[in-house]
């Protein structure tokens, strides 16, 4: 398979969730500038995920034909890692800024930024294992990462502007994204444990669709939330 096609293939799906977010953020769009920053941490956040997976895989020790090892891996050493990675850079920088002025905001960057890690591990995996993975990935871990974001998102837009629950929404801005990867990881982990729960797998796509529905709702709720819903001008 020709490099560049294989390249186009691995940017797609990430590139397509951004586009829809986008044109989602109908009241203020936010600079494109900012937009471009924000993916550029996400692709940044991979490596603070491997700066802290690397000493945790050496500390917690795990079996890969243990159902127990597979939630720790799941829950802890990937969605917790990954998921924290990106909420560093959502809530301590791109919250901070003054173009986050509408509980929208928070899906648009938390998104753009899972699109930067996202992107960027689709590459690492379709060069590696080629078209079919590219195509696979395009429908279930690229979305899946958009919806972790789109949920973490949805709770730092409520922090933002709740403060008097500003440290408790941020704290579920953090569980909920890392509960959903988890759950979406771990049945796909222990669907490999020597064909015994080959069909398990199915529920990881359950997860998956139930993390698409929350964050379609999430998605309404944000924008019947701005402040600018009226002074946006009639085409």
């Amino acid at each position: 398979m020709d490099v560049l096609t294989l390249f186009a293939l691995a940017l797609a799906p990430g590139t397509a969730i951004i586009i829809y977010i986008y044109l989602k953020d109908q009241h203020e769009r936010e600079p494109l500038h900012l937009l471009l920053v924000s993916f550029f941490y996400g692709v940044i956040s991979t490596f603070l995920t491997l700066s802290i997976s690397f000493p945790l895989n050496a500390f917690l020790l795990t079996k890969e034909d243990d159902v127990v090892s597979q939630f720790i891996n799941a829950f802890f050493k990937v969605a917790l890692v990954e998921e924290f990675s990106k909420f560093v850079f959502v809530r301590f920088i791109l919250f901070r800024n003054k173009n986050f002025n509408e509980p929208f905001d928070g899906i648009v960057y938390a998104v753009m930024v899972s699109m930067g890690f996202a992107t960027l591990e689709n590459i690492f995996y379709v060069y590696q294992y080629g078209f079919i993975t590219g195509i696979l990935r395009m429908f279930t871990a690229v979305p899946a990462h958009a919806t972790f974001g789109i949920l973490m998102g949805f709770y730092l837009g409520l922090s933002k502007f709740s403060h008097n629950r500003s440290l408790y929404l941020s704290l579920i801005a953090l569980v909920v994204p890392t509960v959903f990867h988890g759950l979406y990881d771990y049945f796909w982990f222990i669907a490999e444990i020597k064909n015994v729960y080959t069909g398990i797998w199915v529920f990881a796509l359950i997860s998956l669709v139930v993390a698409f529905i929350l964050s379609r709702k999430a998605i309404r709720i944000h924008q019947q939330a701005s402040p600018f819903i009226n002074n946006t001008p009639e085409v």
